[in-house]
């Protein structure tokens, strides 16, 4: 069982749909938040509330449910084959289903607040794109954050690439998930997982605006 970092709760939920084992529902944990995780697959090394269903159809009966009013924060990093420059290295991205749109649409009728995460060339619009560089972690992974806020708050550091950065390959997986930070996941979890610094600065910035958009007391 992963032991857990402390934090300082912020008294809010996230829904991280498409979950993985967790890279990103960690980001939210470090940054206060309460984390349950939805993802088709089992999940044995998720370290937070875990449920294993279809992301959409999960998203679909909790929204038509109202259950949905649980969550702060909806999250979803939808299957990135369809559009990773990477599958059409390896084979063919029409193999794999565009879940992205259907997702987004399915977001915003929820009606909660929500982040969208996939590579930078998917269909999104890019209000926060982040790389492991900006964090001090030594990897170069770039992921394109779309939210309901539209972006905004603090500025980052640009990209380092620098030499001695980590790409991703497959003789070098625990090095590379570790230097991500994912060191509870296995080598094969973590090919699809993304560093917790993201979503935890992302949840941070979330923050910012929910604290600014609340009205005064």
């Amino acid at each position: 069982m992963t032991t857990l970092p402390p934090r300082a709760p912020n008294g809010l939920h996230v829904l991280d749909l498409c979950s993985g084992a967790g890279g990103l529902s960690m980001g939210y944990y470090l940054a206060g938040y309460d984390v349950t995780g939805v993802d088709l697959h089992p999940m044995p090394n998720y370290p937070f509330t875990f449920h294993q269903a279809d992301a959409l159809e999960y998203l679909e009966r909790i929204t038509a449910s109202g259950e949905i009013e649980r969550y702060d924060l909806v999250h979803a990093s939808w299957p990135c084959q369809h559009f990773a420059n990477v599958t059409n290295w390896r084979g063919n991205s029409a193999d794999h289903p565009d879940l992205l749109t259907p997702g987004r649409e399915l977001m915003q009728a929820a009606g909660r607040p929500w982040v969208i995460e996939n590579v930078p060339e998917a269909p999104l619009r890019p209000d926060y794109l982040l790389c492991g560089s900006q964090f001090g972690l030594n990897v170069r992974r770039h992921r394109a954050f779309e939210t309901s806020w539209g972006g905004g708050g603090d500025l980052l550091p640009p990209c380092w690439h620098h030499k001695g950065l980590l790409p991703f390959m497959h003789k070098a997986e625990r090095a590379y998930a570790d230097a991500m930070g994912c060191t509870w996941m296995n080598k094969t979890e973590a090919r699809q997982a993304v560093p917790p610094a993201y979503s935890e600065w992302i949840g941070q910035q979330y923050l910012t605006h929910h604290q600014a958009a609340a009205p005064a007391a």
